[in-house]
Formats: C-alpha cells, structure tokens, sequence
C-alpha cells in the first residue's frame, strides 16, 4: 500500500496556514468528521461533485463544500447512484442538473423507498430465523 500520497497531505494538513481559517476544513478534517477516507474524498472530488481550492498538496473545503459532503454521504447511504447524487446535491443548491444526468424525482425516491423496506423486511425475517438457531443450540454450562 503506498502511503506516500497520504502522507504528504497529512503533513500539508497540519503545516498549512488556511488550516487554522475557520472558514475552511482540510481533506483530514472532513475525513475524520465524516469517518470517510481520504480516498473516498478524492473519488468523490474526481467525479466532480467535490471542488476544494488547492493551496500546494492541501486541499481546502469551504463550508458550502463540507455542506456538499453531507448530501452525497446521505444520498451513498440511501443506496441512490453518483448520478442521482449528484442530481440530490444540483436540487438541495438550486442548480441544473448536469448535462447527461437524471433528474431526481418524487418517484425514485419513492422507488427506493421501496426497495429499502423491502430489504428490512428481509433483514428482519433473517434475524427472525437466526434467533430460532441460536435458541436451538443445546446451553452451555459455564465452567
């Protein structure tokens, strides 16, 4: 694994003079904040849906972007794609969707409404039966 990159804006993180601006959070910032790693900060900045200023190797994300953070967490553990993300962040902002993107609509959140209570249906009947296992097995006597 090579930590070299992650190193080096551990280091820019904590020598950077707009670090101490309140205005702005560091990538190790939003990490840490978030429990996200810094991978997934430079994915999410690679599809475009993060835009930190640079200052040398420190990226600096303004409140606007840490905000930006929140939705696309949100839309990731809601089970939406990048696409619907990114139409998520366009709708909370008040901007256009991106050219090629699928407009979010009351009907796919619907949909995945659906398929979320669905899965929770399923999650509670698994636990249903693996709870009937474990009361099958025979007691042990604590020694």
């Amino acid at each position: 694994m090579d930590f070299s990159s992650f190193e080096a804006e551990r280091t820019a993180d904590h020598l950077g003079a707009s670090h101490t601006d309140p205005q702005f959070f560091t990538i190790g910032d939003l990490a840490r904040e978030f429990d996200v790693t810094l991978r997934a900060l430079r994915f999410y900045e690679d599809k475009g849906l993060l835009s930190p200023r640079r200052e040398g190797l420190t990226r600096l994300y303004s409140a606007a972007e840490r905000a930006r953070l929140a939705i696309i967490l949100k839309g990731k553990k809601l089970g939406f794609t990048l696409a619907e993300i990114k139409a998520m962040v366009a709708l909370r902002e008040g901007t256009a969707v991106p050219a090629g993107g699928l407009a979010l609509t009351r009907e796919k959140c619907a949909e995945q409404l659906a398929l979320l209570e669905q899965q929770k249906t399923e999650i509670e009947d698994a636990i249903g039966e693996l709870r009937q296992m474990v009361a099958a097995f025979p007691a042990r006597n604590a020694a």
